[in-house]
């Protein structure tokens, strides 16, 4: 299991903690702040995904014209744990 924490940018939450398996599947997803409701819909969606897959799918979401999104950032920080 890898278990981090990823400072996010441009975005309401502060922080994402991040589980994966040794396989690159996800088996947690936490949003610290944030749209509530929106960030536990991600997270719950990406629990068991393959971490490419996750990234495939939320990979240059925008909000608000910011340039990012928590979708967004969770890509971003899956990038960075399979390297």
């Amino acid at each position: 299991m890898n278990k981090r924490v990823f400072p996010t940018c441009g975005v309401c939450s502060q922080a994402i903690v991040v589980e994966l398996t040794d396989d690159n599947v996800v088996s947690s997803v936490e949003f610290i702040g944030g749209c509530q409701g929106n960030t536990q819909g991600v997270a719950a969606l990406a629990a068991g995904m393959r971490a490419e897959e996750v990234i495939a799918r939320l990979e240059g979401i925008d909000c608000g014209r910011k340039g990012t999104s928590c979708p967004d950032q969770l890509a971003r920080a899956l990038k960075q744990m399979i390297g």
